[in-house]
């Protein structure tokens, strides 16, 4: 059996007596790919908010890479190989695609240099492996700020890989978008999975099914259950809290 890259060990977190995570475990291998789903309210963000560094749990543990972080800075965590992607898209609208994406994969980060297009060819073959993996070639040279909705996912789903993050936090990356480019996210993220592990947090059940990974399903701040769709769906108190009858009856 593979070690965990990620653990959370009974993290609880209490907001003024409301408890929003509550003895929370959850494990993650190297090259994993996990969905997590829950009603709003379930402790979604704020196991992510844990993780990265955002929130400081009133008690319990994270463990990375056999190291705990608990207590680190939020920059600190990103450097240990933690990318995460919020709901909505950042990404620097007023440059073009090959331009954010020359950003995520400078090291060190120097923005006048890149923007006088000096990378080193290192660095512009990994551009263009990522403008091809996420198949925004045709539109490498126009502005960020003139993609779909959709393609900015893709865009900064593009520049977290290109930190090259041992783990990434993906939250709903598919809120917003067409049913095509729903399917298209959700191959992007099993194609990412093995080189990276990959945690998603999301609401659409379709997108949840073609990702084909094992789902933890929130409820109250703690694990409801975890498996596969199929166990998920056949579990009745996930049926009661979550998915509703009509799923059942599918």
């Amino acid at each position: 059996m593979s070690k965990a890259l990620l653990e959370l060990r009974d993290i609880s977190v209490c907001f003024e007596g409301f408890y929003a995570l509550d003895n929370f475990n959850l494990s993650l291998k190297p090259g994993e790919l996990r969905a997590v789903i829950g009603p709003n309210g379930a402790g979604k963000t704020t196991f992510l908010d844990v993780i990265s560094g955002k929130i400081k749990p009133t008690s319990g543990d994270v463990i990375f890479k056999d190291k705990s972080i608990l207590g680190k800075r939020e920059h600190r965590i990103a450097r240990l190989g933690i990318g995460r992607k919020f709901q909505s898209p950042r990404v620097f609208e007023s440059l073009t695609v090959h331009q954010n994406l020359a950003l995520a994969v400078s090291k060190p980060k120097k923005p006048l240099t890149l923007l006088l297009d000096n990378q080193q060819e290192e660095q512009l073959d990994q551009i263009k492996h990522l403008i091809k993996v996420v198949n925004l070639q045709s539109q490498a040279n126009i502005l960020a700020g003139s993609l779909s909705h959709g393609q900015k996912q893709w865009l900064e789903i593009a520049m977290l890989v290109g930190q090259d993050p041992d783990l990434l936090l993906v939250d709903e990356p598919v809120a917003g978008l067409t049913d095509r480019e729903t399917d298209l996210t959700a191959d992007l993220l099993k194609s990412l999975s093995g080189d990276h592990t990959i945690l998603v947090i999301e609401h659409d059940m379709e997108f949840i099914r073609r990702l084909e990974s094992p789902i933890t399903v929130l409820h109250q701040g703690s694990v409801l259950c975890e498996g596969s769709m199929q166990e998920v769906k056949a579990n009745k108190k996930v049926i009661e809290v979550y998915l509703g009858q009509s799923e059942d009856k599918e």
